[in-house]
């Protein structure tokens, strides 16, 4: 393999990283941290990035749905000024919501870390 290959696929690599760690600014929180937040959501908005399925399979009560592929186009009905927690399956879409709504001006945002592999508390099905 001769040096630009390597170079490129080096770049390669760390775009992908970089595409899924959160954004600067962005809390990564437990689920202990996120039940905590749940007792009290005033103030809050509790946003699942997971597609349909996914989130009918399972998701928490004040969660609401919004796919990662319709975030951008739905960032005009979250408000800015609201604790936003972002959930998906195992944090990865999620910290990529955060990047788009940050992109867009939602500040205190909070990723699930692990996501919802790593909840434990109740989930509604339908």
């Amino acid at each position: 393999m001769d040096w630009l290959s390597l170079a490129l696929l080096v770049l390669l690599l760390g775009f992908f990283v970089y595409r899924m760690l959160p954004p600067r600014g962005v809390k990564k929180i437990t689920a202990d941290e996120l039940s905590e937040a749940l007792k009290n959501p005033k103030g809050k908005q509790f946003i699942d990035v997971r597609e349909v399925d996914e989130y009918r399979q399972g998701h928490i009560q004040q969660a609401r749905n919004i796919p990662l592929m319709q975030v951008k186009s739905a960032v005009g009905g979250i408000q800015k000024d609201k604790d936003t927690y972002l959930i998906c399956e195992t944090g990865v879409r999620s910290a990529q919501a955060a990047r788009i709504l940050k992109k867009h001006g939602v500040q205190n945002l909070y990723n699930l870390s692990g996501g919802m592999k790593r909840w434990t508390g109740k989930v509604i099905k339908k």
